[in-house]
């Protein structure tokens, strides 16, 4: 109840109507977390396999993560305003659709994965360096972390063919 009235809020808001009536606020702000997600998604999937051992394994853990949190954390910062934008546009929408739903499930979750590794086995990535192989729960989370990033993007997709057409 109290959340269908805050759906039904949100919908009412000049912005939700802006970006509902406007002929250029959908489109701009689906382009560029679309181009958002592109670049958080490359670097995630960098990052991941170099945690795995299969790409770029002479370049230390440490300096990997040090060049690629600033495009990580920033793209990832401009993808939750645009995609809160969105959903600002026909929030009732958007939440009655299962995809919306297990988008935000896999998007939590692969929070919680990034929170797991920084306060588990992240916490030694210098020592990392010196070894010959990244350790195994560092890679586990990566598997992990691939799949539900994975994950997020299909069912981003799948909302928009759950969508009744305009």
């Amino acid at each position: 109840m109290i959340l269908d009235s805050a759906l039904a809020w949100l919908h009412d808001t000049a912005f939700g109507t802006f970006i509902r009536e406007s002929t250029w606020g959908e489109p701009v702000l689906e382009t560029i977390h679309v181009l958002t997600l592109t670049v958080f998604l490359g670097f995630v999937i960098l990052l991941d396999l170099r945690l795995l051992d299969l790409v770029l394994r002479r370049t230390p853990v440490s300096t990997i993560f040090k060049q690629f949190n600033p495009w990580l954390f920033g793209s990832f910062g401009v993808m939750i305003v645009t995609g809160l934008s969105l959903f600002a546009g026909d929030p009732v929408l958007f939440y009655g659709t299962i995809f919306f739903k297990l988008k935000m499930i896999m998007l939590l979750a692969a929070t919680l994965n990034v929170v797991v590794f920084n306060f588990t086995v992240g916490r030694r990535l210098t020592q990392w360096d010196a070894l010959p192989a990244t350790p195994r729960g560092a890679k586990v989370i990566a598997m992990i972390s691939l799949i539900l990033w994975i994950s997020v993007v299909a069912c981003g997709r799948g909302i928009a063919y759950d969508l009744p057409p305009p």
